[in-house]
């Protein structure tokens, strides 16, 4: 997770991404507890696409237009709400690389933080109310705080994996998740689930 050019960052999303797809049925089975259990589907079908539209973009590529393509990607393989908050998060995130043509560790914080912003402005959610963004956004401090590139990542990991342990005790304050009311309090949340597994299958497959 060094500085990395557009080739190279192109190639560890698709590593990354066919990796993840092997927790699709975790993420169908926690959402289905908590919400309408589409969340295995968005995330494998998302992979898929945003894979092919990758293996389709010139070399050279710029990190913000790898992100600007994995969005319309991600967006265009799914109608869910998770995917229409994921594809906004990264086009606000590509907003912040520019015209960039590496990005470093420092960067992708700056990317995850604008990410988890927009989140919580579009899906009017919080640290705290049970969401993905309890796993993103201390993820995003970790990665932000200046470390080399393997202990950030491992340090995000951590923070990510503390997230969502402690969506465990929370009760579920947005989407279709806050319909439970108390009943959501002993759920691990699926969408900060979704990217803890995403940030495991980056370390694992890079």
């Amino acid at each position: 997770m060094s500085a990395m050019q557009g080739p190279d960052l192109n190639t560890a999303i698709r590593n990354a991404l066919a990796d993840v797809i092997q927790y699709a049925d975790e993420l169908r089975d926690l959402d289905a507890a908590l919400g309408d259990g589409d969340l295995g589907v968005t995330v494998s079908l998302g992979a898929k696409a945003v894979r092919a539209a990758l293996e389709e973009l010139p070399d050279d590529a710029l990190p913000a237009d790898i992100a600007k393509t994995c969005a319309k990607a991600f967006a265009n393989a799914n109608p869910s709400t998770m995917a229409a908050l994921v594809a906004g998060a990264l086009l606000a995130g590509s907003r912040v690389w520019d015209d960039a043509a590496s990005v470093s560790v420092a960067d992708a914080g700056a990317f995850a933080t604008a990410a988890g912003e927009n989140i919580g402005k579009r899906g009017k959610s919080q640290v705290g109310d049970k969401t993905i963004l309890d796993a993103l956004m201390p993820a995003a401090e970790a990665l932000s705080a200046g470390d080399p590139p393997d202990a950030a990542l491992d340090k995000a990991i951590d923070a990510a994996q503390r997230g969502v342990t402690d969506t465990v005790g929370m009760q579920s304050r947005r989407g279709r998740a806050s319909w439970l009311q108390e009943r959501s309090i002993g759920l691990q949340d699926p969408g900060a689930t979704a990217f803890l597994r995403f940030l495991q299958s980056w370390k694992a497959a890079n």
